[in-house]
């Protein structure tokens, strides 16, 4: 027995499948502020304050020794005092950085040697290496005890 259709009997209707929506809920975040931005108007303005440079690497106060890096001049640099004739390093301590392939910059006063991007790894270790040479040189020179030695 087939099943037909009398007209007499309605047909159950289709309903729409709707996704109810929450209700609107105002956050803090959506009115704007005095000046006339959102919270989301702010986001991509955001200033970023940019690190110093050069910055301080290491620091022997008592010898008055100090290792900087310059990522805007792309060079390490070592300080002795501050930098004027009076805090001028020993001859040995010269020597010992012309050996090592540093050069006298006299118008930052400081000793610098270049950091190139294909070796700048290498140097950084071998200025640290003789930035501890030079800081123990000065310290025997100055006659600081090594008792209040502080570390890098």
């Amino acid at each position: 027995m087939s099943r037909k259709r009398k007209s007499d009997q309605e047909t159950p209707a289709e309903t729409p499948t709707a996704v109810a929506e929450p209700p609107a809920v105002e956050t803090p975040e959506a009115e704007p502020k005095a000046d006339g931005q959102t919270f989301a108007d702010r986001v991509g303005q955001r200033k970023w304050q940019a690190a110093p440079d050069p910055f301080g690497i290491a620091i022997d106060n008592l010898a008055g020794v100090r290792l900087l890096e310059s990522r805007q001049d792309r060079q390490v640099a070592i300080k002795f005092g501050d930098g004027s004739p009076e805090s001028k390093p020993s001859q040995a301590v010269i020597g010992m950085m012309k050996e090592n392939g540093w050069r006298w910059k006299p118008a930052d006063r400081i000793w610098a040697k270049p950091l190139h991007p294909e070796s700048a790894m290498s140097t950084r270790i071998e200025a640290e290496q003789l930035y501890q040479e030079v800081r123990q040189m000065i310290r025997q020179e100055k006659g600081i005890e090594a008792a209040q030695d502080v570390p890098f």
